[in-house]
């Protein structure tokens, strides 16, 4: 098929060039200019590159725009502009980056007073880091030159297009060898003991927030490149006054002094939880050389530094910081748990799953405190919290199924403080009687009519925690032991929940899940059910199966099971046939391929020229 048009029509923008005194405004005002740009039109970058013409591109994206011009136009020079020097067109960049006066323009920005206009400060971090990633010595010389720099930058944190001004800086600049000069210097210059000054209580929330999200992404950047600085034999400096204990108990005095503010100890805890993360789920193509997702190792020091602490957490969860009444769906809330001790529960549910030699003073604090007893508490009085239940769920099951069990048991310090957990939870906090009395009153309410609580899906996943650790979790030895030492009424009541009630739940469950895919009704047995697909299954069914099989597949990868480890879960609520979501891929695929029909190259030529015939339309159109 040809094209019937000529798109190759003369550019106005030749034209303009034609003119002796056309100015940078009138070719800013073209449609093509940045095309042209990009398609590197000569004529266009000689003019652009003038001196002339470079300063006042900088001066666009760096000054405050005239006032009262309508808004959507106000800024449209300064967006042109901005896009033109980021273009990435070699000439340019070279122009830029090569001449002095210019970025003196360009670091002038930060000269100005707080608050920056964020349109403005977005136009120059994309500059700079343009720069910073095509002319990379030039700039980091013309900066390293600039005293003041990271003050500057430390100052204008509230604007969070300075963020990526700092990120680009660690991410952004090859070779290795540079990479790690520039590191240095911004480890002498204290980046990251100036950002974890930023978190405190007497900082604006903004400010604290970015702080935080700063080195969040440093910490995570700087664990993925480092196998880049391993060809050097070097480690990443700023990495490791990070995780460096001074440093971690900088930042947990910095929350706890003076008043206790939310937002000081949530974005605390988020950059605790950053140096805690032992493993990563596959994003933009991050993996290890095995096409697995990174796993790291986290610092002893890191524990050293939280372990005094804990008392503190411990008491933010008796009292966090007053909140005032919410309304619900279900009623006024007159106390809300709130942002912190969520953010406390993700904390001892990140440190229970960490695995050192540290572990053990760790775990021996949370016993002495009474720490999961506590979220235990928590767990039942919000009973519609589901956010604070996947997080209780996940600490019980970090204390029933350690992430590296030893095949053979052995007597260290770690062992020991874990198996001091797995007693605690029983005889302490007693798991087993809490499980069995939450349920029965969770039937009494539904049968005199009422709500089914909202944690019951978590309990059943506690309990079959419990129960797949009992017959062959790596301490299934003393769960069974501390089991057969409830009294005896307990006891007796956990076998019958166990053999009766619970494998009832899982098989309704599991039913229930297959039929959700397939749009059949119950079978009134698993008898019934020849095949878990129907012989006629509908597109959007199909997809649907699709749609929880990747989900499924992501949650294994996030959280690392691994295939004998997930299928076991016979008992499980949310137990999940792999060959049957396998199967409904194909089926997905193939109603696909149905209902999506090819072109039929017979079809007639909807760009052939025919004869109008407008009798015949006129009388198409009035039937």
């Amino acid at each position: 098929m040809f094209w019937k048009f000529d798109l190759h029509t003369s550019s106005h923008l030749e034209a303009l060039l034609d003119k002796e005194d056309v100015t940078l405004s009138e070719l800013m005002e073209e449609e093509d200019v940045l095309q042209e740009c990009k398609a590197q039109n000569r004529r266009l970058l000689l003019f652009l590159c003038q001196d002339q013409c470079m300063q006042e591109l900088v001066r666009m994206i760096t000054t405050e725009p005239p006032a009262g011009v309508e808004e959507t136009k106000r800024f449209k020079y300064p967006n042109i502009a901005c896009e033109l020097l980021t273009s990435d067109v070699g000439v340019i960049n070279d122009k830029l980056g090569n001449e002095e006066p210019l970025l003196e323009t360009l670091y002038a920005f930060l000269e100005q007073p707080t608050p920056l206009n964020p349109l403005l400060a977005s136009f120059f971090s994309k500059t700079i880091g343009n720069l910073i990633t095509r002319k990379t010595e030039q700039v980091i010389s013309f900066l390293r030159h600039k005293e003041g720099f990271l003050s500057l930058v430390l100052k204008h944190i509230d604007t969070s297009a300075m963020m990526d001004v700092l990120l680009r800086l660690i991410s952004c600049v090859e070779p290795p060898p540079l990479r790690l000069e520039t590191l240095t210097w911004l480890n002498d210059e204290k980046l990251a003991q100036r950002l974890i000054e930023l978190i405190h209580p007497e900082r604006d929330e903004e400010r604290q927030s970015n702080a935080s999200q700063t080195l969040c992404d440093i910490i995570r950047l700087s664990r993925d490149q480092a196998n880049q600085l391993q060809e050097i034999s070097q480690a990443d400096p700023l990495l490791t006054v990070l995780e460096s204990q001074e440093c971690v108990e900088q930042l947990l005095q910095n929350m706890f002094s003076g008043e206790r503010t939310e937002s000081c100890i949530v974005n605390g805890i988020q950059v605790l939880l950053t140096l805690l993360e032992i493993r990563r789920p596959v994003v933009d193509g991050v993996m290890d050389a095995q096409g697995f997702e990174r796993s790291y190792t986290v610092n002893s020091s890191i524990l050293l530094a939280i372990q005094p602490h804990l008392v503190h957490f411990h008491q933010l969860l008796l009292e966090p910081p007053k909140k005032n009444p919410m309304l619900t769906t279900l009623g006024v809330l007159e106390e809300p748990l709130g942002n912190t001790r969520l953010h406390v529960a993700r904390l001892v549910a990140s440190l229970l799953y960490t695995s050192s030699a540290s572990h053990a003073v760790v775990a021996q604090e949370l016993c002495r405190l009474s720490t999961m007893d506590l979220l235990l508490d928590l767990f039942f009085k919000y009973t519609w919290n589901n956010f604070l239940h996947l997080q209780v769920e996940l600490c019980v099951a970090a204390i029933l199924r350690p992430c590296t069990p030893t095949s053979e048991p052995s007597v260290t310090s770690e062992n020991s403080a874990h198996n001091l957990m797995v007693t605690h939870l029983f005889q302490h906090c007693h798991l087993v009687q809490r499980i069995l009395e939450a349920w029965e009153d969770n039937d009494k309410i539904q049968s005199e009519g009422g709500m089914r609580r909202g944690y019951m899906g978590h309990l059943t996943r506690i309990a079959n925690t419990v129960v797949h650790n009992l017959e062959k979790g790596p301490v299934h030895t003393q769960i069974s032991s501390l089991i057969t030492e409830l009294p005896e009424d307990y006891r007796g009541r956990w076998e019958t929940f166990v053999d009766q009630t619970l494998s009832e739940t899982n098989r309704k469950n599991t039913i229930d899940l297959v039929n959700v895919g397939t749009g059949n009704p119950r079978p009134s047995s698993e008898d019934d059910m020849e095949s878990p697909f129907p012989k006629e299954l509908t597109l959007q069914q199909a997809f649907s199966d699709y749609q929880i099989q990747q989900m499924t597949a992501n949650f294994v990868d996030q959280f690392g099971f691994n295939d004998e480890e997930f299928t076991d879960h016979d008992d499980s609520t949310f137990k999940v046939s792999i060959c049957f979501l396998q199967a409904n891929t194909a089926v997905f695929e193939a109603c696909s391929k149905e209902r999506i029909q090819p072109f039929d190259d017979d079809e007639e030529d909807i760009w052939e020229e025919k004869e109008i015939n407008y009798a015949t339309q006129t009388k198409s159109r009035n039937r």
